[in-house]
């Protein structure tokens, strides 16, 4: 890669840790919130749905336009606008507050992990998208190394709004860089045959993915994928804390170690992607992911360490397994509908994380001790559905 190539991915990767932190930011602040308005964790499933489902709106909404426009520019004001939604999360006083600015961070969020996928997609060949894409998914590592734990540690030493306040002030920090690192990127506005523009039909995206069935499948994929993986992710941390007596005080631990060893196991899941392709390294993801699903959510008391190792190995495998799919998802459509149909790839994702956690707040329940109900009952539907998006994928091929 080349020294521009690396600074995108640098920034890029930066612009995506800011957005993934402030949506991870709120599952650990779970207790946090309960005990500062009173929710259940029914509410607690709503707020985290409502980013999701205001997320899926936006993304499903710019899907028809998305592409006649500069993929910078639309960028940039996704991320202004994730910004301005996170230091509103900050400065609410009260629940419905919250939610209303849930449903604003949703709004810009939900594009802006389509817009960073379509520009690596525009810039890297297929040959060497999985380790772009490996490159890109170290944000993630990163919110779990030292993103997380050091929110968790601020909220702890002061209150829950302080982290999201720090973040949308990072937000702020990188805009500027965001503005003269990443290049114009209209490329796709242009005819692959001749130097003319593009024909501008809005309806173009839907025309597509209506006529080919590979592009259904690709989206039926990315949708079971998040489903699967984001119907345990809210409740990881309070399952921990009341069933297994893994202290409050020790989450940033689960997000250290499985953070570190992802920074270096996403890259190297990249390479292998592109070395041996794309579909036998989800495959083998898919497969191992099933094993600390299981695991984690039947968990009884048992010591720390045992608790690490699960947690440990679901981030690598079941965060892992994004980087193929994501390399494959940015290969199924031509470069001038990149954008739209990574818009509407964004909005299911972001309608099957908000089902999931809808649904997970449905059938989780407490007890009188406080210990949470039913946890098993979402990791056999995570794992059933992990086992449908493996059939699904199969089936899916990269175009030309």
């Amino acid at each position: 890669m080349t020294r521009k190539e690396i600074a995108l991915l640098i920034i890029l990767s930066l612009i995506n840790f800011t957005n993934i932190m402030d949506f991870m930011i709120m599952m650990p602040l779970q207790e946090f919130l309960e005990k500062s308005f009173e929710i259940s964790p029914k509410q607690f499933g709503f707020l985290v749905s409502a980013y999701a489902f205001s997320a899926f709106a936006a993304s499903m909404t710019a899907s028809f336009f998305v592409d006649l426009f500069d993929r910078k520019k639309t960028l940039l004001i996704a991320f202004s606008g994730l910004i301005t939604g996170t230091l509103a999360c900050g400065l609410s006083t009260s629940y419905p507050m919250l939610v209303a600015a849930r449903i604003i961070a949703g709004l810009f969020g939900g594009l802006i992990s389509a817009q960073v996928l379509s520009i690596a997609g525009d810039t890297f060949a297929y040959e060497k998208r999985g380790r772009a894409m490996g490159f890109l998914t170290s944000g993630f590592s990163l919110a779990a190394i030292a993103g997380v734990p050091i929110g968790l540690f601020i909220a702890t030493k002061t209150n829950w709004q302080v982290p999201l306040i720090g973040i949308g002030i990072l937000g702020i920090l990188l805009l500027p860089v965001a503005y003269f690192i990443i290049p114009v990127m209209k490329w796709h506005l242009v005819s692959q045959n001749e130097n003319i523009p593009t024909e501008r039909n809005i309806f173009a995206l839907y025309q597509s993915v209506w006529k080919s069935r590979n592009q259904q499948l690709a989206l039926l994929m990315m949708l079971t994928l998040v489903f699967s993986h984001f119907a345990l992710i809210p409740f990881i941390a309070p399952y921990l804390t009341k069933n297994t007596g893994f202290l409050l005080e020790k989450l940033p631990l689960m997000y250290f170690f499985g953070g570190v060893l992802s920074l270096f196991t996403s890259p190297l899941f990249g390479k292998m992607a592109d070395k041996y392709g794309k579909h036998k390294i989800f495959s083998g993801l898919l497969i191992l992911s099933v094993v600390p699903i299981l695991l984690l959510t039947n968990l009884t008391r048992v010591p720390d360490y045992q608790i690490l190792t699960v947690t440990t190995l679901f981030f690598i495998f079941g965060g892992g397994r994004f980087v193929p799919a994501q390399a494959l998802i940015t290969s199924v459509v031509p470069p001038n509908l990149r954008g739209g149909f990574m818009n509407l790839n964004s909005s299911l994702q972001q309608l099957g994380l908000g089902l999931a956690a809808f649904m997970g707040g449905i059938i989780i329940s407490k007890d009188i001790t406080g210990e949470l109900l039913h946890y098993d009952v979402i990791g056999y539907i995570s794992i059933f559905i992990c086992l449908v998006c493996l059939l699904v994928m199969r089936k899916v091929r990269m175009v030309g």
